[in-house]
């Protein structure tokens, strides 16, 4: 009673026999790009220097604050005189 019950013959599943609508898309080829070393090492040096000027201002806004608070404790306790 719960068993399935297959047919006697089965039908094989349709054949695709359409052509596809799109055609294969065609590869181009990628263009080259050539760098020159000289731009290489200019974008190398510029972002050295960059980064050296970051922290030179980093460590000048951090020594700046420093001495403002200094300054302003020195300053507080001379008034307290």
């Amino acid at each position: 009673m719960f068993l399935p019950k297959y047919p006697d013959s089965p039908t094989p599943p349709p054949a695709h026999t359409h052509a596809p609508t799109d055609p294969a898309p065609v590869h181009r080829p990628i263009p080259q790009i050539s760098v020159s070393t000289g731009a290489v090492v200019t974008v190398l040096v510029g972002g050295v220097v960059l980064t050296a000027l970051l922290a030179a201002v980093a460590v000048t806004a951090i020594s700046v604050a420093i001495a403002a608070v200094v300054l302003r404790s020195i300053l507080r306790d001379s008034h307290r005189r």
